[in-house]
């Protein structure tokens, strides 16, 4: 997936067709004299669906397509024919996807199972034909009903990736790196800060065939909360991450004080993503001699609650144990 192709926020304006007319007939037929009222109902307006597809990652095919609009259902006739059905609408969307109303951003329906259909606008109901109303004290009515109109909705769609890893840290940490060399992602790559906009996805081959994904999203600064760098747009991804990986450079002035400003950005923008399992990994640790490492491990002996890793991408060191590490959290 490239960067350019990977949307995960799109706003959309749906509408729902409008039931069919009732027919006000009636029957006439060679030697049926006053045959009586046998108008058929409206049909029904078609549905705007929302269904899961667990082969899409992206909102990216509904970057040009704001506007969905579902069939009028079709008038009734004479000898009480119901009208048909307008054609319903649907909106394959990823496994991930929050639907919001977009102009209270409550959140409407999430979709997180394979196949998964969501009625976000119903389609009108059609209107009952002339027939429906006879009775001994009205033989022939000459109304019928109309049909109900459909909905109108605004919603917004966001995409939530569903990875079991995701890398947490600030800009130029090497996030980008680790991705492109233990997954076969492409991410960009270079020596300024930011270079990631979009998060990208890899998936990590382990032992004996088996894998698990890696989600990568941009780096997050110190106050990000009250929107510096790029904010807190992209933490969403990895809400539904069950185990976070801090990666922090060894050539950090301070490594505890780095994972706490992390730590304290999560828990401003989500309380909950504290419950989940973390992991630190110290890269680009080539930079370090055997010395300094000893020296680095028992500063963090001291500081750190949680378990850490000495890696380095670029020299491919400590990779494999990072993997058997991640795989022992995860399972």
């Amino acid at each position: 997936m490239t960067e350019g192709n990977f949307v995960d926020y799109v706003k959309l304006h749906v509408t729902s067709g409008n039931g069919g007319k009732g027919s006000v007939h009636l029957h006439r037929e060679k030697y049926i004299t006053k045959g009586g009222p046998d108008g058929g109902d409206g049909g029904r307006g078609g549905h705007i669906i929302i269904r899961a597809n667990a082969n899409m990652w992206t909102l990216y095919h509904l970057k040009f397509k704001r506007h969905f609009r579902a069939e009028h259902g079709g008038h009734g006739s004479k000898n009480r024919s119901t009208g048909a059905d307008g054609g319903d609408v649907f909106i394959d969307v990823p496994l991930g996807t929050v639907i919001r109303d977009t102009e209270t951003q409550n959140i409407l329906h999430e979709i997180t199972e394979a196949g998964q259909e969501i009625i976000i606008a119903e389609g009108g109901m059609g209107g009952r034909g002339n027939w429906h109303f006879k009775s001994s004290i009205n033989q022939t009515p000459r109304y019928a009903q109309p049909g109900v109109e459909g909905q109108q909705h605004d919603i917004t769609l966001e995409l939530k990736i569903l990875a079991d890893v995701g890398l947490v840290g600030f800009p130029n940490a090497g996030k980008s790196t680790l991705l492109s060399v233990i997954t076969s992602a492409k991410p960009k790559i270079a020596d300024y800060e930011f270079t990631t906009l979009k998060p990208n996805l890899g998936i990590v081959e382990y032992r004996d065939f088996q894998t698990f994904v890696m989600a990568d999203i941009p780096g997050i600064i110190e106050g990000a909360a009250e929107g510096k760098g790029i904010g807190h747009r992209f933490l969403r991804h990895i809400e539904r991450n069950s185990t976070l990986l801090f990666l922090i450079p060894a050539d950090a002035k301070d490594i505890k004080e780095q994972y706490e400003i992390l730590l304290d950005e999560l828990r401003r923008y989500n309380p909950d993503l504290l419950d989940k399992e973390r992991l630190i990994a110290i890269s680009k640790c080539d930079m370090l001699d055997d010395e300094l490492k000893a020296e680095l491990r028992a500063e963090l002996d001291e500081q750190l609650e949680i378990p850490y890793l000495f890696i380095s991408s670029v020299a491919q060191q400590g990779l494999q144990e990072l993997k058997d590490k991640l795989w022992q959290m995860l399972n």
